[in-house]
């Protein structure tokens, strides 16, 4: 069953329909929403996306809106604030991984002004090219989390199925796949 399917038969749930409807493949273009998703996709592996979904807002509050300078400039006392959080996963290599990879993010941006053209860098890659260069540049992106992002952001198409009728809306914001 695809995530489609799952959100047509499933209109009541408050979680995945409004992600799958609102944001699931749009393009995303700031750096604070790229991060963001890297940051969620990441702390979903060995997770169901919905204790995800249901902590975001946690997230967003934890990792101070997921601005890449302030999340860069963490030191041991946000480390120990992040992983004493109950509103976020817990988790020390997740933690880790963000604050690392903002700082990456940080470098990137220095170099190609933002996440985005870092990505449209780089564009069009295969999944598992995208992998190899995600693993190479950040911490704990697997081929999975590196799919999602990707897909879930428009710079890989498989987000939505074409009879999904945000497929089109996505098709209308020209995503990145598409380019």
């Amino acid at each position: 069953m695809s995530y489609c399917d799952y959100c047509r038969d499933h209109p009541e749930d408050v979680w995945h329909v409004p992600y799958h409807d609102q944001l699931y493949g749009f393009p995303i273009e700031t750096d604070a929403g790229l991060f963001e998703r890297l940051v969620l996709e990441i702390n979903q592996a060995g997770l169901s996306w919905l204790t995800i979904l249901k902590k975001a807002e946690s997230f967003r509050r934890a990792y101070s809106g997921f601005d890449l300078d302030v999340v860069a400039a963490y030191g041991e006392a946000d480390r120990q604030r992040l992983l004493a959080d109950t509103g976020i996963i817990r988790n020390r290599l997740k933690v880790e991984a963000a604050i690392e990879n903002a700082r990456r993010l940080v470098a990137i941006r220095s170099s190609h002004g933002s996440f985005s053209a870092w990505l449209a860098a780089h564009h069009p890659l295969t999944k598992d090219q995208w992998t190899k260069l995600f693993q190479k540049t950040f911490k704990f992106t697997g081929g999975e989390i590196v799919n999602e992002f990707l897909m879930s952001t428009g710079w890989l198409p498989g987000a939505h199925d074409e009879t999904c009728p945000v497929y089109t809306q996505v098709l209308s914001l020209q995503p990145p796949w598409r380019r």
